[in-house]
């Protein structure tokens, strides 16, 4: 039961920032480059990038670099 009390913890943590809930809802219509999260929000790419880190490491998201 712990695990699973972690893995909600690490999902609420994720979507409790308004600029990670509003690159999921961008990233729910397609897949999207990094800049392309970044360019609508006030942040840098560096900012961005780190914001992405803490999705997918909730398991909200995925990347790929290409």
């Amino acid at each position: 039961m712990l695990n699973q009390s972690s893995d909600l913890d690490r999902l609420f943590h994720a979507l409790a920032d308004p600029a990670r809930r509003a690159m999921v809802e961008r990233l729910s219509r397609g897949p999207a480059p990094v800049s392309g999260l970044a360019r609508p929000l006030p942040m840098s790419l560096p900012a961005a990038m780190q914001h992405l880190g803490v999705l997918e490491a909730a398991g909200i998201v995925r990347s790929q670099k290409v």
